[in-house]
């Protein structure tokens, strides 16, 4: 099937882009890398009279370091882009290899981050990540600019807190404290993951896990129980010793998710892979 006949608009710039959308309201939405909303718009399930191509941009496709240590990513950065550069090899390379994983080669060389975030399908691997990573947002229209925690970005089964008229540019994540260690891993049966675990380990300071499991649900969820049983390790705690102790308190609260049947597996099982993966992650993060 054929999408609707629409408009399609080339800015030359971001503010041409943020104003035709201001202009166009409801009636307009953003193109960048199109591996998800061209989908849609072909099944009709999604149907607007102007289509907004942002790919020209340039200033949205850099990757930067700040002076405080933040990873700086533009939202038209590829998967394959962000896979492959020096920065996020070097500082987060946990992520890099999420990138390098994504779906198919065609998916990470024409999808972007900030797509994938904008479209809020349940099923991707970006966001489990940069939840656990406390990366933040920043969304910008002709009124204002503001960021917004990755935590709070998604809301729903492709609904996000991004305003209509707002615009994804850049997603920061935090500087990691040396020694901290970071691991994701799906497992599915398709190209899309039916479950993705994604652990931070930080062990400067105050020991500190952050764990998330996407997929499973229509937002990433945090495994809260197991996070505060791990900040009473004993620090350097063997992987063995850690998944002694933490085994049970995974298992419970993997019981408690939220879960559904559907053509990625029942929801017992998506439950069991949640338990499966969390074992996987924390032993790359803790060998």
């Amino acid at each position: 099937m054929r999408p609707a006949r629409f408009t399609l608009h080339r800015p030359a710039s971001l503010h041409e882009a943020l104003a035709l959308k201001a202009q166009l309201g409801d009636a307009a939405t953003f193109h960048a890398g199109g591996t998800e909303l061209l989908v849609a718009l072909k099944a009709r399930v999604l149907q607007y009279d102007h289509v907004i191509d942002i790919k020209q941009l340039e200033e949205l496709r850099s990757i930067q370091q700040l002076d405080d240590g933040t990873l700086r990513i533009g939202a038209l950065c590829s998967h394959y882009v962000i896979a492959n550069d020096p920065l996020v090899r070097r500082h987060l390379p946990g992520y890099a290899h999420l990138s390098e994983h994504v779906a198919n080669i065609r998916v990470r060389v024409a999808g972007t981050l900030g797509g994938v975030l904008y479209f809020a399908e349940p099923h991707a691997d970006a966001p489990t990540m940069l939840c656990a990573l406390d990366a933040r947002l920043v969304l910008t229209s002709t009124r204002a600019q503001r960021t917004v925690p990755s935590r709070a970005f998604h809301v729903g089964e492709f609904s996000t807190a991004r305003e209509d008229d707002e615009l994804l540019v850049t997603i920061e994540i935090p500087p990691q404290l040396p020694g901290d260690r970071s691991a994701y891993r799906p497992f599915g049966h398709t190209e899309r993951p039916a479950v993705g675990v994604a652990a931070v380990w930080s062990a400067q300071g105050a020991q500190r896990l952050r764990l998330w499991v996407g997929a499973i649900a229509a937002v990433p969820t945090a495994l809260a129980q197991t996070e505060e049983a791990a900040q009473s390790l004993p620090p350097n705690a063997s992987f063995d010793a850690a998944w002694r102790a933490l085994e049970p308190v995974v298992s419970a609260e993997a019981d408690q998710l939220t879960a559904h049947d559907d053509l990625h597996g029942s929801a017992d099982y998506k439950r069991h892979l949640a338990t499966v993966l969390t074992k996987r992650v924390l032993e790359e993060c803790l060998k």
